[in-house]
């Protein structure tokens, strides 16, 4: 299920970026197919069981991943060296989606740690 709200905010983002986030919402609703699609802080997020999995959003010079936990990044920070990143955010090119088995990856260890933490 699409929001309408994010196709509204990635109509107004310019190219390339918002190829390379469409291609990015793809991604991640093939990987988690039951969540839903919100605006949340501004941006595209996913939801499920109440509970922000991941989002995105472009910048000038870049677009962001975001896994709505400081907990992910630096548990997975071998894996993203060749990537800027902060404990809340990871940026990548505007015009070179994430490849979908890292997208996999930041999903499965936000979900496996926000089942760890009830």
């Amino acid at each position: 299920m699409t929001s309408k709200q994010v196709t509204a905010h990635l109509s107004k983002i310019p190219q390339p970026h918002k190829a390379t986030l469409e291609a990015l919402r793809q991604t991640i609703l093939e990987i988690i197919p039951d969540a839903e699609e919100v605006i949340s802080y501004g941006f595209p997020g996913y939801r499920l069981g109440g509970k922000i999995i991941c989002g995105f959003d472009a910048f000038k010079n870049h677009c962001s991943f975001f896994p709505h936990s400081s907990l992910v990044i630096p548990e997975l920070e071998t894996e993203l060296v060749n990537y800027k990143t902060s404990k809340g955010a990871l940026q990548f090119a505007v015009d070179k989606p994430l490849p979908k088995a890292l997208v996999r990856k930041l999903i499965k260890t936000r979900m496996r740690l926000l089942a760890q933490s009830r």
